[in-house]
């Protein structure tokens, strides 16, 4: 049944909050027939990552979804019959009295962070009732079990990654769009997308010691502007740096289609936050995840537990390079570059794992219609 839903982003971290509500209004629209108002306080931010979005413009219509400036709500605005705080977004208080003033009263959901922590089965979909209006909000968990929301992923993506990754003409025309030779034999070609990391001056110079050409290609962003500080190259979109064994391509921030292609046509995908972090998971291929750093470390218990969910079945040495790698560079250690070492040397048995864990998330179920599916149990 088509609803009507609105849902709220805050842009905090520049493109992870948005990159995952935009995926979940686009999949609600175009697959799921949903009517979705997607609110947004940085059109810019969204800009970047769709460039059909005119940050200039406060009422636009993007793949059937419907895009307004948050900050621009009229006071008469009708709340739609699903409302989704993205990521804890602190709705308007008049539009949360217009809610309440609403017969039936919508359905509120507040979209959590993906974590693969055992707590969070136990507070998926749990209610959480208004201390003072006739309002319940319900919080809604992705996550990597049945017990959760599932992951934000399209119908038959799996199907457009093989195809395109089966396809050498068409992997060969996507570097070519990127102003980039195609792989050689032999040699490795890595994606990175991470936050400032006090590990990657090691991470160079294991990439320009080693014994295979690596080919580093990194959107314009933190790890870029910290490359060329460590370097003391203008490294800029379009730009090329060669150390060694190493080749560093910049390029200018991709939105999140070609993004996409980039895991897809990678070897090895560095990612961070939740959206890339899906995404390369999605891809098919070893990834290296760096967590939002949070104080106390928080963000290590965060990395961990999903760090021993993902080498579950594979064989202990796999295991075990996949977890120093990754814990090592949440640490930040200057330990990550011989870890980098031990884990390319099981390059085969790692890309295999990655490959097997793909298949299982992408036969699980999907983020956007389960949670299509919860709100609906409850319109009824």
């Amino acid at each position: 049944m088509n609803r009507t839903w609105d849902i709220f982003c805050s842009v905090v971290d520049n493109f992870g909050d948005i990159g995952v509500c935009w995926r979940l209004a686009r999949q609600l629209s175009l697959e799921l027939q949903q009517s979705v108002r997607l609110w947004v306080d940085d059109l810019s931010a969204f800009h970047r990552i769709n460039h059909a979005v005119d940050p200039a413009s406060a009422a636009q219509t993007v793949s059937d979804v419907d895009i307004r400036r948050w900050q621009e709500i009229n006071p008469d605005v009708e709340p739609a019959q699903i409302v989704v705080e993205g990521f804890g977004a602190k709705l308007p208080e008049r539009y949360i009295t217009a809610m309440a003033e609403h017969a039936p009263a919508p359905i509120w959901i507040n979209l959590e962070y993906l974590s693969a922590e055992q707590w969070v089965e136990g507070c998926h979909s749990m209610p959480s009732p208004h201390p003072n209006l006739p309002l319940i909000k319900y919080f809604f968990f992705p996550g990597f079990t049945p017990g959760t929301g599932g992951l934000l992923m399209e119908t038959g993506i799996a199907d457009r990654r093989d195809g395109f990754q089966g396809d050498r003409a068409a992997v060969d025309a996507f570097w070519q769009e990127l102003a980039i030779a195609s792989p050689r034999d032999g040699e490795l070609r890595c994606s990175l997308f991470c936050y400032e990391n006090a590990a990657l001056p090691v991470l160079v110079d294991a990439w320009a010691a080693g014994l295979i050409a690596t080919v580093c290609v990194v959107p314009c962003g933190k790890a870029l502007e910290q490359l060329a500080a460590l370097t003391g190259e203008d490294l800029v979109p379009g730009s090329r740096m060669v150390r060694g064994q190493l080749t560093i391509h910049a390029l200018p921030f991709l939105d999140m289609d070609r993004y996409d292609r980039l895991l897809w046509a990678c070897d090895i995908n560095f990612v961070r936050g939740e959206d890339s972090f899906v995404r390369a998971q999605i891809a098919g291929g070893p990834l290296i995840w760096q967590a939002y750093p949070q104080g106390g470390d928080a963000h290590l218990v965060k990395a961990s537990a999903f760090i021993e969910r993902y080498v579950s079945g594979a064989d202990t040495a796999t295991a075990l390079a996949i977890r120093t790698l990754n814990m090592n560079w949440n640490e930040q250690s200057a330990a990550t570059g011989d870890a980098w070492a031990t884990f390319i040397a099981r390059r085969t048995t790692v890309a295999a794992h990655a490959r097997a864990w793909a298949a299982r998330i992408t036969a699980g179920g999907s983020l956007a219609h389960n949670l299509a599916g919860f709100c609906e149990d409850r319109l009824k």
